[in-house]
C-alpha cells in the first residue's frame, strides 16, 4: 500500500513533459465536467434564471430601481427613477429562444463553476511553488472567487440596470420604436457582469505579478496616472455613455488599484525579509565552518 502511495505520489519534478500534459488534461476535463453539470442545473431552472435573475434589471421593481427612485424622491427629482417603462423584448428567429436558453445556461455554468476551475488550475500549478509560497497562496482560490463574485454582483445590481435604462430609453427620433432583441439584452447584461467580475481580479493579478518580479510598488505609483486613464477607458467601454455610470464603475476600480499597491508593497517587503534571512543564514554557516585560530 505504501509502495502504491509513493508511486501515485510521484513528484511533479520527476514527471516528463508528456506526463505534465496528461495531468493538465485531467484538470481541464474536471473543469469542463463542473461547467457542464452546472450548465445542466441552470438549464432546468429556466424560470429562476430568466424571470427572477436575467430579466429583473429591466423592471421598476428591481431593488436598484426602487432605491434610486426613493433617492430621487428625497432630492425631489424624477431623473433617478429608472426603468419605469420596462423595455419590450422580442425574439425574431424560430429557434432564438431555445438557443438563448442554451447560451444563458452555459454562461451561468461558467460563472458558477469559476471557483472549481480556479481550484483545478491551482492544483496543477501549486507543485511548482516553493513551500513558503504555497503557504501564503493557499487562500488564493477563495479570495479570487470572492472578488469575482463581488464584481459580478456589482455589475448585476449597479451597472446592468443603469445600462438597460439608458440604452433602451435612448431614441434618435420619435418615429423609431425600441423593440429589443432578447439576445441583445442578454448579451449586454452578461457582458457587463463578466467584465466587472474579471476586473475585480486586479489585486490577485498584481499579487502574482509581484511574486514573479514583474511589478513593484514603485512602478505602480509612478504609473498611477496612466492606470487611471486606462481605468477610465475600461469603465467607459463597459458602461453606458453617461457620467453617473462611469463614476460608479471608476471608483471601485480606483480603490482596487490602491489596494493592489498595498498588496504589492507587502509582497516586496516579505521577499526582502526572506532574502535577508537567507543571507544571514549563509553568513552564519560560513563563519561556523571557518576553523578558529589556536
Amino acid at each position: 500500500m505504501a509502495a502504491l502511495a509513493l508511486k501515485g505520489k510521484k513528484s511533479e519534478k520527476d514527471m516528463s513533459f508528456l506526463e505534465h500534459l496528461e495531468e493538465l488534461r485531467w484538470h481541464i476535463i474536471r473543469s469542463v465536467i463542473a461547467i457542464v453539470v452546472l450548465m445542466i442545473v441552470a438549464f432546468t431552472l429556466k424560470n429562476i434564471i430568466f424571470d427572477i435573475i436575467i430579466l429583473s434589471p429591466r423592471s421598476p421593481d428591481f431593488i436598484t430601481a426602487r432605491l434610486l427612485c426613493k433617492l430621487g424622491e428625497l432630492v425631489n427629482t424624477d431623473v433617478l427613477c429608472i426603468n419605469q417603462r420596462p423595455a419590450n423584448l422580442i425574439n425574431i428567429t424560430m429557434a432564438g429562444q431555445l438557443t438563448t436558453h442554451i447560451t444563458v445556461s452555459l454562461i451561468a455554468g461558467l460563472i458558477l463553476a469559476f471557483p472549481v476551475v480556479l481550484w483545478e488550475f491551482w492544483k496543477f500549478f501549486s507543485p511548482a511553488l516553493k513551500p513558503n509560497e504555497t503557504k501564503y497562496s493557499k487562500g488564493a482560490v477563495l479570495i479570487s472567487s470572492m472578488l469575482f463574485f463581488t464584481g459580478v454582483l456589482f455589475g448585476y445590481f449597479i451597472i446592468a440596470p443603469l445600462s438597460v435604462h439608458f440604452l433602451s430609453a435612448y431614441v434618435v427620433s420619435g418615429e423609431v420604436v425600441n423593440q429589443i432583441n432578447i439576445r441583445s439584452y442578454i448579451g449586454n447584461v452578461t457582458s457587463v457582469c463578466l467584465a466587472t467580475g474579471l476586473m475585480f481580479e486586479l489585486p490577485v493579478v498584481v499579487f502574482f505579478l509581484t511574486k514573479i518580479g514583474v511589478v513593484t510598488p514603485k512602478f505602480m505609483r509612478t504609473y498611477r496616472r496612466h492606470a487611471i486613464i486606462v481605468i477610465l477607458i475600461t469603465a467607459a467601454i463597459i458602461t453606458p455613455p453617461d457620467v453617473f455610470s462611469l463614476i460608479l464603475v471608476t471608483i471601485p476600480l480606483l480603490l482596487l488599484y490602491e489596494i493592489s499597491i498595498f498588496i504589492c508593497a507587502r509582497v516586496v517587503k516579505k521577499k526582502e525579509r526572506e532574502r535577508e534571512a537567507f543571507m544571514n543564514d549563509e553568513i552564519s554557516t560560513d563563519t561556523s565552518i571557518v576553523p578558529s585560530k589556536q
